[in-house]
């Protein structure tokens, strides 16, 4: 079929509908229910027409033969079979010829082939919309919004469907398409700094375990498992994120863009860590000699566990965010003085200054706590206990708070906004209320999104319409 054909073909196929739909409408005085009527008219039209030349275009080029041959196999025209597929124009019904080997097996599908079709029930164009609307809001709300906004309308069912389909092709596929998706990585104009971090936020999974809430107020009477079968896991993101200059008018360096990782939770993120240490592998490539390499995140043991005893980050500028700091220097002013004192607001803010304008603020801030611990004999066992936890963490990590050579070289000192990507990425999406996932159904919403929060969605579909089953 040529081009004039299928336009003559749509053409007559639209004059035809809105004929039938507009033949007894009243068109004298225009009204805002007239208006209404002819662009629901058009809509359902252009709509109905579109379905038709599809439909004829396909068809046009079916095989037609008795034989064929694939793969070295000859197989005879068995049948001609409809399939329901869902186009950007609404579900509708294609015809095809159906050929098998003499010998039995599966059937072969030559239009199916043609246009990649032949293990889906949506073109390509409606599961990259229904994927992409799937990372951001649920199936149900894909749905709505769908049936609001565009003249395709997927069930809820269709819509998990094609998440499952893709997060199956994703995740088998992983090291391939993480490769190409890698080498695609640019660094953005401008960097002056390269600053890596790794988070976790708790997901609520639907296996064995506890889900440690607050105390029931009264007995469980119920005889509901829901709570055996519940249990908060720690799900992992990591971020690469670029900066630029400092700004006239700004402490903190222009962050220039990111990419983000995520995985649900796994025993050491070891997925996650080889994912991100691949990733860096490549943008370290790319990466100009006099941009700085920074590793910032907070205190958690586990995290610092892994930055300190990987090789690769030893020629890394290390910190821990500087909020996170904060947070410890408060708990410790209020073991020192008890809260909301006047003693342990000054300390704080005291110290809170220091962190800005020297690197040995660290030891200093140790040196203050051991002095004042021996003036002070009123403190209680659970002050006692916080001044032991708070010191720890000083001592541990007060070589990491060199947060003025920091911001002397333009560094950033915070890690928020990889703490911000936790709630994005994890957090909003995985934590709404009574959801519970499983790793692998969790993972699939997770590897969406992270394309999306990094702006990469178009490269990822790119990418997977070229090495993957999912949208070819």
């Amino acid at each position: 079929m040529n081009i004039a054909e299928l336009v003559e073909k749509t053409s007559e196929s639209f004059k035809a509908h809105m004929n039938k739909t507009c033949k007894d409408l009243d068109v004298a005085e225009l009204t805002e229910e007239l208006s209404q009527t002819i662009i629901g008219n058009l809509k359902a039209s252009w709509c109905m027409a579109s379905q038709d030349g599809l439909k004829a275009f396909l068809e046009a080029y079916d095989t037609m033969e008795a034989f064929i041959e694939v793969d070295g196999r000859v197989l005879r025209w068995k049948m001609s079979s409809d399939k329901w597929i869902l186009t950007d124009f609404g579900k509708q019904c294609i015809s095809r010829n159906l050929y098998q080997h003499d010998g039995g097996g599966e059937c072969y599908v030559p239009l199916d082939h043609k246009w990649n079709m032949s293990r889906h029930f949506a073109s390509p164009n409606v599961r990259e919309s229904v994927l992409f609307s799937s990372a951001l809001i649920t199936p149900e709300e894909t749905k709505q919004l769908f049936n609001k906004c565009t003249l395709f309308k997927p069930s809820t069912e269709a819509i998990k469907n094609i998440i499952e389909k893709t997060g199956v092709e994703m995740e088998s596929h992983r090291d391939p398409l993480d490769h190409v998706m890698n080498d695609s990585c640019q660094i953005p104009p401008g960097t002056r700094c390269m600053t890596v971090g790794l988070d976790g936020a708790n997901v609520l999974l639907r296996e064995p375990g506890t889900t440690n809430r607050r105390p029931k107020e009264r007995p469980d009477v119920s005889d509901s498992d829901t709570e055996k079968l519940s249990c908060y896991k720690n799900a992992t993101v990591a971020s690469i994120s670029f900066y630029g200059d400092v700004p006239d008018d700004q402490e903190c360096p222009e962050r220039l863009g990111a990419i983000y990782l995520s995985r649900m939770p796994e025993e050491g993120a070891l997925t996650l860590k080889r994912q991100l240490e691949d990733l860096l592998d490549r943008i370290e490539t790319k990466l100009p000699r006099d941009v700085t390499r920074q590793l910032l995140m907070d205190g958690h043991i586990s995290l610092w566990g892994y930055g300190d005893n990987t090789p690769r980050f030893d020629t890394y500028t290390k910190g821990i965010d500087y909020w996170h700091t904060l947070e410890h220097l408060s708990k410790a002013a209020e073991a020192l003085f008890g809260k909301k004192s006047k003693k342990a607001r000054r300390w704080y803010n005291t110290y809170r200054l220091k962190l800005k304008t020297s690197d040995k603020t660290g030891a200093a801030i140790i040196r203050s706590m051991h002095y004042y611990k021996g003036k002070l004999s009123c403190m209680s066992a659970k002050r006692h206990e916080e001044y032991d936890k708070q010191e720890r963490f000083f001592t541990r990590n007060k070589h990491r708070m060199t947060y003025a050579s920091f911001r002397k070289q333009g560094l950033p000192i915070g890690s928020g906004p990889l703490e911000a990507a936790c709630k994005s990425i994890v957090k909003t999406r995985l934590c709404r209320s009574g959801m519970r996932w499983s790793r692998v159904g969790g993972q699939y919403i997770l590897n969406l999104r992270s394309y999306v929060k990094s702006k990469l969605w178009d490269t990822f579909w790119n990418t997977a319409r070229q090495c993957l089953d999912i949208a070819a």
